[in-house]
């Protein structure tokens, strides 16, 4: 209706523009009354037939759909009013009369991996999964000539698009951003066709063997460098506390034996076997001095 009313808006600001164009517009509204008359003739010689050849024309006139289709009828070329048929029973001309079946469930396709050039420059493969469904039977039918191959090669080109302006980490790290996006994008480049894009899915992502090599490297230098500093910063805790033990210890000359003592209780602990021959520390501080 909305359309209708936009053409003769249209028509009406043409014809105060160029009174000459009416005489054209005319014309060819006397030719599609010829038509009008003339499908109305068909259409009775159709009634005709299905009565003279009943019950046998049952057979022809009658289909059935499932409750996930939807019937799309054309007559004489024209898409009947009432949108589309279905489910259930419903009823076909015969000669002037041809329907097609839309199936309404959700439908999945895999995206073949496409080879990405990044914003870094960096050459990746990427395979995805996309989710869609008819959501308007007239529409998919009388717009796009393939609904299912064109929203296949629309993906296509939106996955290759969509992460040509992204960076390799990006890609690697916001997946999910990267979806949504896509599924925007195809859900409004659809809607046209009466197709309603439920989800989209990055499978995999592929980087060259050699670049795969070369992040390892980096990863693990950056492990190693990590464990290192850690290593360092042990150190200097365990040196620190050692000191700090040393000053307590050298207030007190019994506790360096008390500590000895303890040592070799640890030591007979683990190692039975071990005999351990205590020296005491004067004696070594009495050769020392001479």
């Amino acid at each position: 209706m909305q359309t209708s009313s936009k053409l003769n808006s249209g028509l009406d600001q043409q014809f105060t523009r160029h009174p000459e164009t009416r005489q054209s517009v005319s014309q060819a509204s006397d030719s599609e009354e010829g038509a009008g008359i003339c499908s109305s003739l068909l259409t009775a010689g159709s009634y005709l037939m299905v009565i003279l050849f009943f019950p046998f024309s049952l057979f022809i006139c009658i289909k059935v759909v499932q409750e996930y289709e939807r019937a799309v009828i054309f007559r004489l070329g024209r898409l009947l009013s009432g949108g589309a048929k279905g489910p259930g029973i419903f009823f076909v001309l015969p000669c002037i009369e041809d329907y097609t079946k839309v199936d309404l469930r959700t439908v999945t396709f895999d995206i073949p991996p496409q080879e990405v050039l990044t914003r870094d420059s960096v050459t990746v493969s990427v395979d995805a999964v996309v989710y869609y469904r008819i959501n308007n039977p007239c529409v998919s039918v009388a717009n796009v000539a393939n609904a299912a191959h064109s929203t296949q090669l629309l993906a296509q080109t939106t996955l290759r698009n969509t992460l040509g302006t992204k960076h390799l980490h990006e890609i690697l790290s916001d997946r999910d951003q990267i979806s949504e996006s896509m599924q925007s994008i195809l859900d409004d480049a659809t809607e046209r066709w009466g197709i309603k894009v439920e989800r989209v899915e990055i499978k995999d992502v592929r980087l060259p063997i050699q670049l795969q090599r070369a992040m390892a490297a980096e990863a693990e230098a950056a492990r190693e460098a990590r464990a290192k500093v850690i290593a360092a910063e042990g150190e200097q805790k365990a040196s620190l506390a050692l000191k700090e033990a040393s000053l307590i210890i050298s207030e007190s000359p019994a506790a360096l034996q008390l500590r000895y003592l303890q040592t070799l209780s640890t030591i007979s602990a683990e190692k039975n076997s071990t005999i351990i021959f205590p020296l005491p520390i004067e004696m070594l501080q009495t050769f020392v001095r001479k």
